[in-house]
């Protein structure tokens, strides 16, 4: 790596002075923390009235960006005490940077404050122009060249298939038959597309819905020991910036605007003219929300944490099991919209473990276990598990595996769907998961563990549309062919509502 920083100095007034002495003794500091002889070098210096003029050079260790401020601190308790004169401000004129990359980039690379930036096989060069002392001091050197390492990372790992590793797969099942289950539900009257990626389920829907939440509460929630709680659905900024959602999520997410006055004066004119209209005036409404203080749950899990944030959990108190079922989360999952499988707004049960390595563990097995027994014995579904790319690796454009030993990382449970094709041809649904997400959330969130032991913690998600999705599509909307685990729990369906 080799950085080369041309910085300046300005000064509260302008100075003529002798600075060599005190700028030979300033340098010696731009040594101290690296290895003898390879900390920065002050090349040259030049003081021009109030602007003190300085090239630095370095390479890995003690970078200019750094080095500046030793010579700025430096400097003005000297100049401050002989000639009364302060240091006002630091700017980055001109500021050079050459590094090496693990892979060659395949792709043209776009990053913010960057001037320039080229590539001469696994070199990297970037440069930087008038940078000010918030650049400077807030370390945006070293996340530009993190951000640059990462994105020429994604662009090699792009080419390669995402890890699906299948683990187990159930036997063969006769189906009823090959209807697409969104599509005869509309025609029955269960379920009333409203919105984009939004369904209404009526009564006969919403109970099996039900009947597969009480399925989950008996076999799985209670039999394990799972208090419930609930989490926020409007989660602000800070939560995903430590939960490693901040770094992708913007495309996805619904955001949350407040209004910049709860005045009913500011809004008068909205009102107004929609009186007159009858049309919501969507410009104006535009012009009078703030900015975003986050967006609608994207994944119900990391709002739990803050309750725990910078805190020590009692290991006597371990595992901590607790579940979320409190309302909707939402994605804009743009052109992937299909039925009830995908959509914007879905409804599902969040599992949170929290606890020692063994017990993180062992909870993620009995959790697959007992989902293992809903669908082979109640839901009789033809069905398969597969080791796949963690959500906490894919989210940042990274494949492969968090764990070879399939202790940390995600296990997804994938549904056969008849009216998509064959079995080996079509894509199965990925209806159902469970992770053991290792340390991320304990280490984000900086939640530790007494006794000095590591905090690990596993999640998983119960998507009740794709629950419903896949037994319908195997089992058909007719109660007789459907397993009698679970047209018992079912009981008598309700009636749909005559529309006339």
């Amino acid at each position: 790596m080799e950085f080369i920083l041309d910085a300046v100095l300005y000064l509260s007034q302008p100075l003529e002075a002798e600075l060599g002495s005190f700028l030979s003794e300033g340098a010696k500091l731009l040594d101290k923390g690296a290895p003898k002889g390879q900390g920065a070098v002050l090349v040259n210096w030049l003081l021009e009235g109030d602007m003190l003029k300085l090239k630095i050079k370095s390479g890995t260790y003690v970078r200019p960006h750094d080095a500046v401020y030793r010579l700025r601190n430096y400097l003005a308790e000297k100049i401050g005490r002989e000639y009364k004169t302060g240091i006002r401000s630091v700017k980055g004129v001109r500021y050079e940077i050459s590094f090496m990359l693990e892979h060659e980039p395949k792709e043209k690379i776009s990053i913010p404050f960057v001037k320039e930036l080229n590539f001469e096989g696994k070199t990297c060069r970037i440069l930087l122009l008038d940078l000010d002392e918030v650049f400077l001091r807030n370390n945006y050197v070293d996340r530009i060249i993190s951000l640059i390492k990462e994105k020429v990372d994604e662009q090699a790992y792009a080419g390669k298939d995402e890890h699906h590793e299948i683990t187990w797969s159930s036997p063969k099942k006769k189906h009823a038959g090959k209807i697409d289950p969104t599509e005869e539900m509309k025609k029955r009257g269960w379920i009333k597309h409203r919105g984009r990626g939004q369904w209404i389920y009526g009564p006969t829907a919403t109970r099996i819905i039900k009947t597969m939440e009480s399925i989950v509460e008996d076999k799985l929630l209670k039999s394990l020991g799972f208090t419930e709680v609930i989490i926020p659905k409007a989660v602000t900024w800070d939560v995903w910036k430590r939960s490693g959602h901040a770094k992708s999520i913007y495309n996805e997410i619904y955001y949350l605007s407040p209004p910049k006055s709860r005045d009913p004066a500011y809004w008068e004119e909205v009102v107004d003219l929609y009186r007159i209209t009858g049309e919501i005036p969507l410009d104006k409404i535009k012009e009078r929300m703030d900015y975003p203080i986050g967006g609608v749950s994207y994944a119900q899990c990391p709002p739990f944490w803050p309750l725990f944030s910078n805190k020590t959990l009692s290991l006597e108190q371990m595992p901590v099991t607790v579940f979320d079922r409190s309302g909707p989360s939402m994605r804009y999952e743009s052109g992937g919209l299909h039925g009830i499988e995908r959509v914007d707004e879905f409804h599902r049960i969040e599992v949170i473990w929290i606890g020692t390595y063994e017990q993180v563990k062992d909870l993620h097995q009995k959790i697959i276990d007992q989902y293992r027994l809903i669908f082979n014995d109640i839901l009789d579904l033809e069905w398969r598990m597969a080791w796949v790319t963690p959500w906490f690796m894919a989210q940042e454009g990274l494949h492969g595996l968090a764990d070879e030993k399939h202790v940390v990382g995600t296990v997804d449970f994938e549904s056969y769907l008849p009216y998509k094709g064959s079995r080996k041809e079509s894509e199965w649904l990925e209806f159902q998961n469970a992770s053991n997400n290792g340390m991320k959330y304990p280490q984000g969130f900086n939640v530790k563990l007494s006794g000095g032991q590591q905090l690990y913690s596993g999640c998983t998600g119960i998507g009740l549309e794709r629950w419903l999705a896949s037994f319908l599509a195997q089992k058909g909307l007719d109660p007789e062919y459907w397993p009698k685990a679970f047209k018992k729990r079912v009981g008598v369906l309700p009636e749909e509502f005559i529309l006339l």
